[in-house]
């Protein structure tokens, strides 16, 4: 159903009790308020907890190569999911899926934690190999429970895995958004400490920060926010990797203006590509997986083989 931007501004006004600019009709209205707005708000609130994870990480663990997905998140909720469309737990209704998803984060990100541990003190790089391995351990685990799986239970794995916001209520909404706003809020207060952290660990500690306090908080934040955010949209690669090297050729490395530039970034790539994703093959609707995937990826190797030419580096 079509409608103009001017009847959009006006069903808004009239939410607010002001005066419409234009007419509009009552299907137009509900379509606006029950399925699109929330649609939008989402995609806005899970680019922008990708987006500032997979910065968070990056400069966490010094490598550019650092993203949720890589630390096995992602991976340990699409385990719970397979598992439970498999094993036909339905015990919550419509919410056992997302509520599978943000439990497998969880879990993942704690057994991570729990394994990086040694002496009180956390170390990085053992945690990047133990989020590697979670990683392919839970990958398996998925590829084993999508083979067991029947035709249908195979549909909703895939689909699920694939991402996307056609799922978006309010009610979905309200229940993730408290994790991934203190999420988004929360890790740039750490923007001192990750520019101290760039230096190494030995000049952070000289420079003040609290490194482990950070590790802690930190990891905690991320997955918070990604687990809320893979449960209620599915598996959305690309963003958590690419937006903070968009972001950081732009403005630089200081996580300052990083980490919320990356958040606006996010959200707005996002919500761009779930709008590519609805029109492109309509009345159909591509994953939104594959259009980040497919739109981002040639757009970031372009500008990665634009700054070598110039002599820099990501």
């Amino acid at each position: 159903m079509a409608i103009s931007p001017l009847q959009v501004i006006s069903i808004l006004l009239k939410g607010l009790g002001l005066s419409p600019l234009t007419d509009f009709t009552p299907q137009q209205e509900a379509v606006l308020l029950a399925l699109r707005l929330p649609r939008v708000i989402l995609g806005m609130l899970v680019g922008a907890s990708l987006a500032v994870s997979g910065a968070a990480m990056q400069g966490l663990f010094r490598n550019p190569l650092a993203s949720p997905s890589l630390l096995g998140v992602s991976s340990g909720a699409s385990l719970a999911v397979a598992c439970v469309v498999v094993m036909g737990v339905n015990i919550f209704g419509i919410y056992t899926l997302p509520i599978a998803a943000f439990i497998g984060s969880v879990i993942t990100i704690a057994l991570i934690y729990m394994l990086a541990q040694h002496n009180g003190t956390t170390n990085i790089a053992t945690m990047l190999l133990a989020g590697i391995a979670i990683n392919a351990l839970c990958t398996s685990g998925t590829g084993l429970f999508t083979y067991l799986s029947t035709d249908e239970q195979l549909r909703t794995i895939t689909f699920w895995q694939l991402g996307s916001l056609a799922g978006a209520t309010w009610s979905s909404i309200l229940s993730v958004s408290p994790l991934i706003l203190l999420s988004i809020f929360l890790i740039p207060f750490w923007s001192n400490a990750l520019n101290a952290l760039l230096l190494g660990e030995n000049a952070a500690k000289h420079l003040g920060v609290s490194v482990e306090t950070v590790k802690c908080i930190l990891v905690v934040l991320v997955g918070m926010g990604v687990g809320a955010s893979v449960a209620v949209a599915g598996m959305i690669g690309f963003v958590g990797l690419v937006v903070p090297h968009l972001i950081r050729l732009w403005l630089g490395p200081n996580h300052k203006t990083l980490l919320p530039a990356t958040a606006l970034l996010g959200a707005t790539l996002l919500v761009l590509a779930d709008l590519f994703s609805r029109t492109v093959v309509t009345p159909s609707e591509l994953p939104i997986g594959i259009v980040t995937s497919l739109t981002g990826a040639p757009f970031f190797l372009y500008l990665l083989l634009k700054n070598r030419r110039l002599g820099g580096g990501i």
